[in-house]
């Protein structure tokens, strides 16, 4: 038996999970990532769920985890109730857009989310905005060539080719007039520094890492 699995649909979930080890670092820890059907964020609303399904299927008679982490935006937001009906005695935590905080720290009340397109385009974001963020403006992209490149390019890429990967992202938030960009997908935790930089003093960018290691450890 292990303390906590982390589920990815591929490498970007790698934050939560090195996150939450300083904070606890004597947990049992296994990560997997589902790179076999990467990209997650171009299938339709079933082949996520089938998808993610099979992974939990593997994982649970594999390793017995005490705690199951969607460490992933697509995954969570397309099959975390059927994950719970599925499997009622397995403890989940999902990972969704860190909508709450954008709008706790946004002076100008227009916020951007980056996703994929499967999360972009579910309805639980406006949910999400019209529960914590109804007095903004929020604007969403979904970009699966970002999410390819950090996938396949970023890890051995410059500061520099990172940093131009970002331009068009942070691009299209500043001509909104953006002050905050939310990191709606795992995958962009990996280049948060560089998007940042290229953001400069004018837009704040948050993810909700340390939202969801506090409630992986909260119900552990």
């Amino acid at each position: 038996m292990v303390d906590f699995v982390f589920l990815d649909s591929g490498t970007g979930g790698i934050p939560y999970l090195m996150h939450l080890l300083e904070i606890k670092p004597d947990a049992k820890c296994v990560y997997v990532g589902d790179t076999a059907n990467f990209p997650y964020g171009e299938k339709n609303h079933e082949q996520i769920v089938n998808a993610v399904l099979n992974c939990i299927k593997v994982i649970i008679e594999k390793f017995s985890p005490k705690v199951i982490v969607l460490a992933c935006n697509t995954m969570s937001v397309n099959s975390l109730d059927v994950l719970r009906e599925v499997f009622p005695n397995q403890i989940f935590v999902g990972t969704v857009p860190a909508i709450k905080l954008a709008a706790k720290v946004s002076k100008k009340r227009k916020i951007g989310l980056l996703a994929t397109k499967a999360t972009v385009e579910h309805p639980y974001n406006k949910d999400l905005k019209n529960h914590f963020a109804q007095d903004c403006q929020m604007f969403l992209r979904g970009d699966p060539k970002l999410i390819s490149f950090i996938e396949h390019e970023s890890f051995t890429a410059t500061s520099s080719e990172r940093e131009e990967a970002c331009k068009e992202a942070v691009k299209y938030f500043a001509q909104k007039d953006c002050d905050v960009i939310i990191l709606g997908c795992t995958h962009f935790l990996n280049i948060k520094k560089e998007m940042q930089k290229v953001c400069g003093s004018d837009i704040q960018v948050v993810d909700s890492v340390e939202g969801v290691v506090n409630r992986a450890l909260d119900v552990f």
